[in-house]
């Protein structure tokens, strides 16, 4: 090989290393450039994966807190008791009437002294409380007297009657004269028993019995305002009427006075006569319950007595009675005849707790004023003292006491009787009650 051959080899060789050179420094770059970009990767996932976490971490945290913040606020709570809401006040109301009633009815008998409550619980004639001998006028005595005995009523016949202006201007005087209020009251039935009509004043009326023969109810109705009208005109406030008796035996002692024997047709014409009285200012009174139309005997006289039993009375004489109570009467006059198979004894009526109170008040439900028949009649003052017989009525549960044998005597027992506490001053609260709501009721505007 000459020179110039060799020379070209070597060249050659060179130019071989040259290449190997270069394709190794190229090999050797890609591997580092492939080493970096993995590492880059890597370090950014590591990055990534970091914060990923770092940020759980905050969650897991702030989560822990805002647990244990409430746990707190939990403990907070069980440990104080949460007030009970304030009651939401109920709105106001005006009161009713029956209930401003109450409010003055109350308001007036806690004023007055037991003396005067005691008093309040008789209707007498003006007689025994002045001494005359008739009292056909209201003057100073009058006055003394309703000073010194401050009785609920007065009641009046006919030998205080002479003429429209002189009854009239003694009612008038009367009132004025009288520190409470007071039941004027009188008997005024239709028939004979008419203590105005008798004298000549107002229209004349036909007997229960006459009106129930004629089959219609409304002239009861009629009857009733007729006399209301003239006995409100000449200032009596009470009329003792109408009979609710059944005249249903043979020589019955109320013939005539009753509208007749069958208690179905006889309760229309007393629920009647009640509205027509009530309709005029006047309260009704029915009378002689529990009936004493089945006897013929006559209390004035003595003592009276019936046969009729219990069953019988609730069948008949109860519905008659009922009926007006239904229809408005303010009160119901107790009889003194004897009922032993409705009160289990002989005494009279008025003594009677199981009538008077547990049947009458209770049983048939009656809110008015319950008043004894007059008490000087020979059924009572014949038997019993007129201080006991005042307060075994009372004890019975009788609201008032008509005319007494002795007032100033019987007046004297029940004020003695409730200072030893035989009869509460609550019980005689209760019938002042009963008394002044009725007294009272014009005062309140329905």
């Amino acid at each position: 090989m000459d020179g110039r051959e060799e020379q070209q080899k070597k060249r050659e060789d060179r130019r071989k290393r040259r290449v190997r050179s270069q394709i190794a420094a190229y090999s050797l770059t890609g591997i580092l450039i492939l080493g970096l970009a993995a590492g880059i990767v890597f370090g950014v996932n590591s990055l990534l994966e970091g914060r990923k976490n770092l940020e759980q971490e905050r969650e897991e945290e702030q989560q822990s807190k805002q647990e244990s913040v409430e746990e707190s606020l939990s403990e907070e709570e069980e440990s104080i008791p949460t007030p009970e809401p304030e009651p939401t006040p109920e709105p106001s109301r005006e009161p009713t009437a029956e209930e401003r009633l109450d409010e003055i009815v109350d308001a007036g008998i806690e004023a007055m002294p037991l003396e005067d409550k005691v008093a309040g619980l008789f209707i007498v004639t003006p007689e025994s409380i002045t001494g005359a001998s008739a009292v056909i006028q209201a003057g100073e005595g009058t006055q003394q007297a309703l000073a010194e005995n401050p009785v609920g009523g007065l009641i009046y016949f006919a030998q205080n009657i002479k003429s429209e202006e002189q009854l009239r201007t003694m009612l008038e005087n009367t009132r004025q004269y009288a520190n409470y209020p007071l039941f004027l009251a009188v008997d005024e039935e239709g028939g004979s028993v008419a203590r105005v009509a008798s004298a000549g004043i107002g229209p004349e009326t036909d007997s229960a019995g006459d009106i129930g023969a004629t089959g219609d109810p409304a002239n009861a109705y009629n009857a009733g305002v007729n006399i209301g009208s003239t006995l409100a005109g000449l200032g009596f406030n009470v009329d003792f009427a109408p009979v609710a008796d059944l005249a249903n035996v043979e020589g019955s002692i109320m013939e005539g006075r009753a509208y007749g024997s069958q208690a179905e047709t006889v309760s229309g014409f007393v629920a009647s006569m009640v509205k027509g009285l009530e309709e005029q200012k006047v309260t009704a009174c029915l009378k002689h319950f529990p009936g004493i139309g089945s006897t013929g005997q006559d209390t004035h006289e003595g003592m009276a007595s019936t046969e009729r039993t219990e069953e019988q009375f609730r069948a008949e004489e109860f519905k008659v009675f009922q009926a007006g109570i239904d229809a408005g009467a303010g009160m119901v006059m107790i009889g003194h005849m004897s009922a032993p198979g409705l009160t289990g004894d002989s005494e009279p009526c008025i003594f009677s707790r199981r009538l008077v109170t547990d049947i009458l008040r209770e049983e048939m439900g009656f809110e008015g004023v319950i008043i004894t028949d007059a008490m000087n009649m020979s059924a009572v003052s014949d038997y019993y003292g007129a201080d006991e017989a005042a307060i075994m009525a009372i004890l019975a549960g009788c609201d008032m006491l008509l005319m007494p044998e002795d007032y100033e005597k019987a007046y004297n027992g029940v004020l003695q009787a409730v200072a030893e506490g035989n009869i509460s001053e609550e019980r005689i609260n209760d019938s002042l009650r009963r008394i002044y709501r009725i007294k009272y009721a014009d005062m309140i505007e329905p």
